[in-house]
């Protein structure tokens, strides 16, 4: 777990939405193309894969979050949002987003319900600890291979 968090947290987003991608573990939704990943936003997402990329993203929180609900990960990624004249408001992220994910992330292994502490929310799975894990280790070797040349 300490791997997870000691690495480059955008080098360990973008290689787990690669290994999402390929191992098929979550999908995008029929309707994901054409939504706004929150009422702040005033654009579609440039990347055409920005689901792997968020589900990865979501991963990676809840391994330092968790136990996490819907509602704290729609603060995480919220933002302010540009009203014209009258002052900036912080806007949460979209929920169906956030909820289809971590309903697929359950679904593929990596994420559990955790009703049992004080806190309710999801946790990771020892799947998802490994499968995170694995990738923190690949690079911090290429890392500290990069460090030696």
């Amino acid at each position: 777990m300490s791997n997870i968090l000691t690495v480059n947290p955008n080098d360990l987003i973008k290689k787990a939405a690669e290994e999402l991608k390929i191992q098929k573990l979550v999908k995008p939704t029929e309707w994901s193309p054409f939504v706004k990943t929150g009422h702040h936003k005033e654009r579609l997402p440039d990347q055409e894969d920005w689901w792997f990329y968020r589900s990865a993203a979501i991963l990676r929180s809840i391994a330092k979050l968790g136990p996490v609900g819907t509602q704290k990960l729609r603060t995480k990624f919220g933002g302010r949002k540009n009203r014209g004249h009258k002052p900036e408001h912080f806007y949460p992220a979209a929920g169906s987003i956030i909820r289809k994910i971590l309903q697929q992330l359950e679904q593929s292994g990596l994420i559990i319900k955790s009703d049992k502490t004080v806190h309710k929310g999801r946790i990771l799975t020892p799947k998802g600890i490994s499968f995170l894990d694995k990738l923190a280790v690949q690079i911090s070797k290429q890392a500290h291979k990069a460090q030696q040349e």
